[in-house]
């Protein structure tokens, strides 16, 4: 990838469904190189696919939080359905290692965050947890 393809992917990853003519023009090159860059980037495989992203992937919680679960014998699957109904939780993980589960945790305040960490601390089966919270961010290849 040259400086051109660089930028041609930067632009991509900030709008997938720019048309060719506005990143012509944004880039300073002729429709046609950018359609030969993007089909060239697309059959090496350097850009494998477009997405969407969401409200909730670009309005983050202004509090989140991975909790590190240590669950009793064989309850993990119960307390993975019990922690999945809470409103705040984005995602369960079922893991291996020190940890059975990883559960990532959105609020908008340091108080709302507790009582979450609180009610999965006592739920039936939760014997030890770790909670980080997540400082910042940065989406993989930006």
């Amino acid at each position: 990838m040259d400086d051109l393809d660089s930028k041609l992917v930067q632009a991509l990853q900030r709008d997938g469904r720019a048309a060719v003519s506005e990143l012509s023009a944004d880039l300073g090159v002729t429709r046609a190189t950018i359609k030969a860059r993007m089909d060239r980037l697309r059959a090496s495989g350097e850009i494998a696919g477009f997405t969407v992203l969401t409200r909730a992937d670009v309005v983050p919680h202004a509090v989140r939080g991975l909790m590190m679960l240590g669950i009793e014998g064989r309850g993990t699957e119960k307390v993975m359905r019990a922690i999945s109904v809470l409103v705040e939780v984005q995602a369960v993980h079922s893991t291996n290692g020190t940890w059975d589960l990883i559960v990532e945790i959105g609020t908008e305040t340091l108080d709302a965050l507790d009582a979450v960490l609180f009610a999965v601390r006592r739920m039936d089966g939760v014997t030890r947890s770790e909670t980080s919270l997540l400082l910042s961010s940065r989406r993989a290849g930006r």
